[in-house]
Parts: structure tokens; sequence; C-alpha cells
């Protein structure tokens, strides 16, 4: 079996995600992993299906007539790390700009990998002003001691003032 990530994005309407599931089905492929939104009036997914070997090409090539209504672009997956330490993030703020840079540069410089990242924007409740929360899931090397990277990113919560809660 083949692993494909395909990415797709077009104007946000009813029937997207059955237009993609149904050509991901018609060639034999299992739907395995997705995230979707909705983001200014576009649609947006990345989705990972697997489908036999033989299948690949046939279903690369049934994406094309779904251009235009919505552009998929499929991208073949290479192997997973299995013996990864995983953790989860979550991080609140004030929201300003830089807090991903500032967050992305100190989660490489440590080696580590953003497996899964959610951000927004919105209303602080009591004060005033936009909070920003982002929820991450995370892949470390075996060998990275949990310490270091807590003591890192406690660091960059005092820099950004910001508060980062890491679990494992």
């Amino acid at each position: 079996m083949a692993a494909l990530v395909l990415t797709a994005i077009g104007d946000d309407r009813a029937g997207l995600v059955r237009a993609l599931a149904d050509v991901v089905t018609e060639h034999g492929g299992n739907w395995e992993r997705s995230q979707m939104a909705e983001l200014a009036g576009k649609f947006a997914g990345i989705v990972l299906v697997t489908v036999p070997d033989g299948n690949v090409d046939a279903l690369i090539a049934a994406l094309e007539p779904l251009a235009g209504v919505l552009d998929v672009h499929a991208h073949v997956g290479g192997d997973e790390i299995t013996d990864a330490q995983r953790f989860t993030l979550h991080l609140l703020g004030n929201d300003r700009p830089g807090i991903v840079r500032e967050l992305s540069a100190a989660l490489s410089a440590a080696g580590v990998s953003i497996d899964q990242l959610t951000t927004v924007t919105r209303e602080a409740p009591m004060a005033g002003g936009i909070l920003f929360e982002a929820d991450a899931v995370l892949e470390a090397p075996a060998e990275l001691d949990p310490a270091s990277l807590r003591a890192t990113l406690e660091a960059l919560a005092t820099e950004l003032m910001v508060d980062i809660e890491l679990g494992g």
C-alpha cells in the first residue's frame, strides 16, 4: 500500500469532501487521517490516504477533473518515525505577530517536529484585547531529554509573556 498526502483548497460549498472521498474510494483507497477547515470562505484540507500500489497513478489522474471546484495535489508519503517521543503543547497569551515563528524556531532548534498544530485568536473575556491560543502535538527524537525541552519552552514563555503547558 502506498501512502498519499492530499492537499485540497477551493471555495467553500457543500459536497467538496464527498467529491474527494468518492475519488479515493473508487480507486480502492482508504481515508486514514485528515484535518479540514473553512478559512475566509475557502475550504482547506489535508488528507492521508492509503491506496494499493497499482492504483496510485489512476487515483492521482482522477483528482484532476476536480480542478476548478477543488484544487487537489497528491504527494507520496514517506516513512513515519516510530521511536519518537510524543508531547502535547498548549500555549495561551496576548496575540502579537511572531508567536508561531518564535515557537517553531525554538522547537526546531531542539530537534522537535510539529506533528499537528491548531491555532486560533479570540477575544479576551475580561481584560479586552485578543488572545492567541495554540495546541500542538510534537514529535521529538527518542534521545531528547524532556526536562531540556521543558526548560527551553519555559524560557520562551517568559520571553513571549505567554503560558505554555507541555504534556508527555
